[in-house]
């Protein structure tokens, strides 16, 4: 692809995903939409989705940036229902959708069927985050999502390998398709568990904020790719990697944290954009490949597989949700029962994006023998209206089915009142630590110093408790809101002042630049105490 067509699906992508923050519509939506249309209108170029490059080069950062910002205790707490949904479901939709597929579509042998079946099979973890980000679900149902969303990427590629050697000839057996699996399962993991603590050493023994993000936008390419190199999993790698990086985050230094915290969100959002814009933009290829079906025909069997895919999914969630309890004294006894309302959330969050989209463009023009693979064309197709329809018809509809179903939110006021009692232990901690360290007169300091210290201190401690207050009754703010407000206030007059210096050239660009560093710096503390 040439550098410009490039810049451009990045600009327009970036440019509708920042529109569609002043919309009711998730950005993802509205980025499939505008793309559909926009491939359509005269001039525009091919944008042809490529797996070599989706698979390897997007997938792992986007996966990274989900696992890091993912709390491996809220995961490890749900394991059998993320367990149950990424492996069991994937593996269950596969059989189920490709049995469908060859029974809906005439001529369609039984493992190009599978071979859809696989492709479609696995919710995508750019659109699950996404959208779930946007309607704000339940703690529980959103680490379910996205643990759901992290690992049965690596279930569904490895299910479409099996099925795509049956497919083309190689003789593939239940035997060799088990063996496949558990060794990119287990080969996967393993190869995160080697990789992650000496890459977790390195982060914390370079001594450059700038050299340690380096290595941190390498990470997720170096794990997949070491991953692959020995036919395991490059999903679960970085999965891996990532979970516990992320868990011990905490031991890289303040800098590192701030710059890599602003380097990935970048990432994240440029990717997110660009991949739902590839999506929409591939209805002309799709189309000009669809060949000898005819469009009524492709267009009906477009509408069953879309429904045999939603269908699916509650089929495997309620018995998946349920069963367990029944079978089970201990789960009964550990966790509270469940309504039908959680699953059928969780049922109907499934939706497809950019890995099924590029499973599907990864699929051999031909078969052993040189004859074309059955049914590709179809399985293109077929594989583009259910990801644009999961998109579209669960997308739209997940937000107000959310508020129909009335399901408790996340408890902001606990959460607050967590946070405030979280930080008046640490702030005690200080508050001891600095006492023992002046009593050292190797640590005297002048007294207006010594109680600075003390005052930024309880800033902190106080910050959270004041979100729990009431609010002022003429501006509607907060009292941290007010604060807020006023310290920018009092640091833009600041501002001021050093560029009428540098202007006046009192001051050179040079020390300029220090000066807005340090107020840039006391801006972002004031902002963090009182979000």
């Amino acid at each position: 692809m040439d550098v410009l067509p490039l810049l451009l699906l990045v600009a327009g992508s970036a440019a509708v995903a920042g529109a569609a923050r002043r919309t009711p519509v998730p950005a993802p939506l509205l980025i499939v939409a505008v793309a559909l249309l926009v491939s359509y209108v005269p001039g525009v170029p091919a944008y042809e989705l490529d797996p070599d490059v989706v698979l390897p080069l997007v997938l792992p950062p986007l996966l990274y940036t989900a696992a890091t910002d993912s709390s491996y205790l809220d995961l490890r707490a749900q394991l059998r229902p993320v367990a149950l949904l990424s492996v069991g479901y994937v593996l269950f939709a596969t059989l189920a959708v490709g049995w469908a597929a060859y029974l809906l579509v005439p001529g369609l042998p039984l493992p190009a069927a599978l071979v859809l079946g696989a492709v479609v099979a696995p919710p995508d973890a750019v659109a699950a985050t996404a959208v779930a980000r946007r309607v704000g679900l339940p703690s529980r149902i959103t680490t379910i999502l996205q643990g759901e969303s992290l690992v049965n990427d690596a279930t569904a590629i490895t299910a479409y390998k099996v099925a795509l050697a049956a497919a083309v000839g190689e003789g593939a057996t239940w035997a060799g398709g088990i063996g496949e699996f558990l060794l990119a399962a287990v080969g996967g993991v393993a190869v995160g568990l080697v990789l992650m603590i000496p890459i977790h050493w390195l982060r914390t023994h370079m001594n450059e904020a700038l050299l340690q993000n380096t290595l941190s936008l390498l990470i997720p390419f170096v794990a997949y790719g070491i991953a692959e190199q020995f036919h395991a999993s490059g999903v679960l790698a970085v999965v891996v990697v990532a979970l516990y990086l992320g868990h011990r985050s905490w031991e890289v230094d303040f800098a590192t944290r701030l710059q890599e915290e602003a380097v990935w969100k970048m990432v994240a959002f440029v990717l997110e954009s660009a991949v739902f814009a590839l999506i929409g933009l591939q209805l002309p290829v799709v189309l000009k490949g669809l060949g000898a079906y005819e469009g009524t025909t492709a267009a009906w069997y477009a509408l069953a597989l879309f429904l045999v895919v939603v269908a699916t999914r509650f089929v495997w969630v309620y018995p998946a949700t349920f069963l367990p309890r029944l079978l089970s004294a201990r789960i009964r006894e550990r966790e509270a029962n469940p309504t039908w309302k959680a699953p059928f959330i969780i049922g109907w969050a499934g939706m497809r994006g950019v890995v099924s989209l590029a499973i599907a463009f990864s699929v051999p023009l031909t078969v052993d023998g040189g004859d074309p693979f059955p049914g590709r064309n179809l399985i293109l197709f077929l594989t583009f209206t259910t990801v644009i329809g999961t998109l579209v018809v669960q997308g739209l509809t997940l937000p107000p089915l959310i508020r129909l179903l009335k399901l408790p939110g996340r408890d902001t006021q606990a959460e607050t009142l967590a946070e405030a009692n979280a930080q008046a232990q640490a702030s005690r901690a200080a508050e001891e630590r600095l006492d023992d360290l002046l009593d050292d007169e190797r640590n005297a300091l002048p007294p207006p110093l010594a109680e600075r210290l003390r005052s930024v201190m309880e800033r902190r401690r106080n910050a959270v408790w004041e979100r729990l207050g009431a609010v002022n009754p003429v501006t509607g703010e907060t009292a941290d809101d007010t604060y807020r407000r006023l310290s920018r206030e009092m640091i833009g007059a600041e501002r001021d002042v050093f560029v009428k210096l540098r202007d006046l050239r009192y001051i050179d660009d040079e020390m300029l630049r220090t000066l807005l560093r340090r107020l840039d710096l006391e801006e972002a503390a004031a902002y963090r105490e009182a979000a």
